[in-house]
């Protein structure tokens, strides 16, 4: 296939004078397809991504409707090629693959994924002939879509390869499967390439200034609810992250590649990373593996003069990420980090970046690997038989036990492990640790010997020694305590034979209730979705009570006992026929695992009746939550899917901008995310106004230090400890300043049962995720039900001088303003969405602050 030399578009920019050199080397917009590809030939019957688009890549940013157009195309033009839809976003927009290989390959390709993944059995992996088993590569691209260069490149190397031809490319083919997943992120990707065309010059201007290379909030980085899809490989919230783990185990790759791109001024980074800053469960020869892999990187890149470096940054600590989960199963996670052009051509400290040229980086890079894989073949198989046999060798005896009466939150993290293929048992019988007994009905044992070992490790450990005090991302991930459902740990081994494995999650049903004399309806607070139906049943017009005390109902089969928070539903003059709202409370019990009882009177052992006039319905909470520019998108976020995906919430979202202008009358609850705030604005005066007139205003992190500067709160930050200026776990890393900030980390909190923002816990002591360096005094101990213990660090890093200064801080304050409330959160209860054992707290601070008395404010 001939091919002419590339054109080039000379532009002179006026403004900047410095660079008109480099504009006429480097600027253009558009580029040929030898500018991409290496030499070799290429089959003219499978169509370029230029016919099928109109336009060479690189010209435009691709949307993510074209990308798959185009690659579904080009694999359907080829025998090379399968193309496969693996799930769906939030947005319904499809997650492809292409499955590349020798045509033989593909015609027996269920049996060659098979024979590879037994590999990964300890028992059985001496049997593979790693002679004549491919190794499967995984490529992917985009998990943050405004770093696009990486899904653009993805039609380039899926025509390479079903394009080209000769004996390296004939190898190539017969010895791998290459997984091509154009694009991780699809809702991301189309909001950015939206942007960057409608902003993009024809004249391309190059000034970082202009609109096209800075996009509105929040950008196209995140998914539908802003969320970061690379922290989600482990917890698996969100349903592209599951379709992905799902499809990871499917082809338990030996290779995955996951393309990104940082800052316009950096150059091209490769793994390794930071040595130091590997997490302690990835074994060595990993590393030593990624680094022989990228001897083919720096090779590649040398031959198209790009500048790189490698082991300066980033880290594989953090599990969730998608560099970092394929080391913990068996296989090589490769993070490129490619400069960003934002646009189509743009200024930086290196000259003039152009699209088309971070495009061909993450091409190059992307051949390179393949390159590798078929040159370390033998040596990347015989990793993943190792990895396994070994890890299950080594493994110690006992196992972890956990026990939940909350069927969302047990469903959750048997969906979770079972997704991750960890073996999971049903208790038969009561396990006891130590103190604890865990209820067989309730509890599930999941072994440590097993051929998931170490992911169980590093999902059920408690981790507080470390190796460095820096950190990419978080530093702790204990699940059981995310959920805050009672777990336990034994060395001690246990007979697994008579014991149930579970295939999948099962079905939790409800206990029969017998409704015939129901006078009312009891809802228990602590089921993880009863906002859910409280909302819902508000919406209808249902009145609905909570219950201030422990309440004792007389009953013909004995006393119904409702605790704190639990709701109160009488069954007369609502909205709705007594026999159809007691269906339908019955039917949504069901469908959202909620327990629910009958109440056959309302007269009273013990607490307030039913008609007390103390006994005042709830509020329908009406909420809206601050965004937009300066505020932090992801906790925002957070706080949306909690209230839109699970608790099926209307919520308002208002840009801070809009603030001013904005009646906000028709809210009673207001929610301040993390972020920054103009201090003496417009909008602190409206969100002044509004709180004073009776409104509860939700602030958390940042925001509260918003509030207590501005002087809607009373708070004193807290001074650190006399402490020795020596700490011995870091006693390298004590200068280093990035060693005092807290990426994220488990602290212990003391909180008030009592108190209405904690109605619906059982434990007075609260683990909590702490980001940041936030702490304040004590003042009022009525006003704190949250605070942190004196030994507050149970998982992750904190320097010793964060230690002391969270000894005893508070976490939550409770503040009058004017005729409203300040609920004053220092961490977010929501955290990234699997902090369910947050969720109460964030539900109670809406539904709940009617409940929240004189006593247990600020004076």
């Amino acid at each position: 296939m001939n091919r002419s030399t590339i054109r080039m578009r000379n532009k002179i920019n006026v403004t900047a004078f410095i660079y008109f050199f480099a504009l006429i080397q480097l600027s253009f917009s558009q580029v040929e397809l030898n500018y991409y590809l290496p030499e070799i030939n290429y089959n003219d019957d499978i169509p370029t991504p230029e016919s099928l688009l109109n336009y060479q890549i690189g010209e435009w940013h691709i949307s993510h409707d074209q990308l798959v157009y185009t690659v579904k195309a080009l694999c359907e033009s080829s025998d090379r090629c399968i193309f496969r839809e693996y799930g769906r976003t939030h947005e319904n927009r499809p997650l492809v693959n292409l499955i590349i290989s020798h045509p033989d390959n593909l015609k027996d390709l269920d049996n060659l994924v098979d024979k590879h993944a037994q590999l990964t059995d300890p028992n059985n992996s001496n049997t593979v002939d790693t002679d004549n088993t491919p190794l499967i590569i995984y490529q992917g691209y985009s998990v943050h879509g405004n770093e696009s260069s990486g899904a653009n490149a993805s039609p380039l190397i899926a025509y390479h390869l079903l394009a080209g031809e000769g004996a390296e490319m004939e190898k190539l083919l017969q010895n791998t499967i290459v997984v091509l997943d154009p694009c991780y992120n699809p809702d991301g990707l189309q909001r950015f390439s939206t942007w960057a065309n409608s902003n993009r010059h024809m004249t391309l201007s190059t000034d970082p200034k202009g609109r096209e290379f800075n996009e509105v909030w929040p950008g196209g980085r995140t998914n539908h609810y802003w969320f970061d899809l690379n922290r989600d490989w482990l917890f698996t919230i969100h349903p592209s992250s599951q379709a992905r783990i799902n499809n990871f185990h499917k082809w338990k790759p030996d290779i995955l590649t996951d393309h990104h791109e940082m800052g316009s001024n950096s150059t091209f980074f490769f793994q390794p990373g930071v040595p130091s800053r590997t997490n302690p469960n990835t074994p060595p020869i990993n590393q030593q593996l990624t680094e022989d892999i990228g001897q083919f990187h720096a090779a590649a890149l040398d031959s198209i003069g790009s500048l790189y470096y490698t082991k300066e940054s980033f880290d594989d600590f953090y599990y969730g990420k998608g560099s970092t989960y394929p080391d913990i199963n068996g296989c090589i996670g490769i993070l490129f980090e490619q400069a960003s052009a934002r646009g189509h051509l743009r200024e930086t400290n290196n000259g003039l970046l152009s699209f088309p040229f971070t495009i061909r980086n993450q091409f190059v890079t992307a051949l390179s690997t393949q390159k590798a894989a078929l040159q370390m073949k033998e040596t990347l198989l015989n990793f993943k038989r190792d990895f396994y046999k070994n890890r299950y060798k080594e493994a110690g005896n006992g196992f972890y036990v956990f026990e939940s009466k909350d069927h969302y939150k047990k469903k959750y993290l048997l969906d979770m492990l079972l997704r991750h293929q960890i073996d999971v048992y049903e208790a038969n019988k009561t396990v006891k640790i130590g103190n604890q007994d865990f209820d067989p009905e309730h509890s599930f044992i999941i072994p440590k010997k097993q051929r998931q070992t170490t992911l169980v490790k590093t999902i059920f450990e408690k981790v507080n020694t470390f190796k460095d005090s820096i950190f990419y991302d978080v530093s702790a991930w204990t699940l059981p305590l995310a959920l805050n459902v009672k777990y336990g740990e034994s060395n001690n081994n246990i007979d697994l034979n008579p014991i149930k494995k579970l295939s999948k999650t099962p079905e939790f049903k409800l206990a029969h209730i017998d409704m015939s004399r129901t006078y009312a309806i009891g809802v228990d607070w602590s089921s993880y979705l009863s906002p859910a139906l409280l909302y819902d049943l508000q919406t209808k017009g249902i009145r609905i009570r909570a219950a201030d005390q422990v309440t004792k109902f007389k009953s013909r089969d004995g006393t119904i006992t409702l605790d704190k928070g639990d709701l109160i539903i009488p069954l007369q003059n609502q909205s709705m026929n007594k026999e159809e709202l007691l269906n339908y409370i019955v039917q949504q019990a069901e469908e959202k695992f909620i327990n629910i009882k009958s109440i056959q009177s309302s007269f009273t052992e013990s607490g307030k009746s039913i008609g007390s006039p103390s006994q005042t319905p709830l509020e329908m909470p009406k909420i809206a939550i601050v965004i937009g520019s300066g505020v932090n998108a992801y906790e925002s976020g957070d706080s949306w899917y909690q209230l839109d995906h699970r608790y099926h919430m209307q919520v308002t979202m208002i840009d801070k901008n809009q603030v001013p202008n904005t009646d906000l009358s028709r809210y009673n609850v207001m929610i301040m995310p993390d972020g920054t705030y103009d201090q003496k604005g417009s909008v602190h005066k409206k969100l002044d106004e509004w709180t004073k007139s009776g409104g509860t205003l939700i602030a958390m992190r940042r925001a509260v230090r918003h509030l207590s500067e501005s002087g809607l709160l009373e708070l004193t930050v807290k001074k650190e400890k006399n402490i020795s200026k020596e700490d011995s776990t870091f006693t390298r890393f004590r200068n280093y300043r990035g060693a005092q900030a807290i990426g994220g980390a488990i602290f212990e909190t003391d909180i008030d049962l009592n108190h209405p923002l904690f109605y619906g816990y059982e434990k007075s002591k609260l683990p909590v995720f702490k980001k940041g360096t936030q702490f304040y005094n004590v003042q009022e101990k009525h006003a704190s039900p949250m605070v942190y213990t004196s030994k507050p660090l149970i998982s992750g890093y904190a320097s010793k001088r964060n230690q002391g200064k969270a000894e005893d801080a508070l976490s939550i304050l409770c503040s009058r303003y004017g005729n409203g409330k300040i609920i004053a959160m220092v961490d977010n209860p929501n955290f990234r969405g699997y902090w369910l054992g947050g969720s109460q707290l964030f539900a109670n601070a809406i539904f709940f602050s009617s409940l929240i008395g004189s006593e247990h404010l600020t004076e």
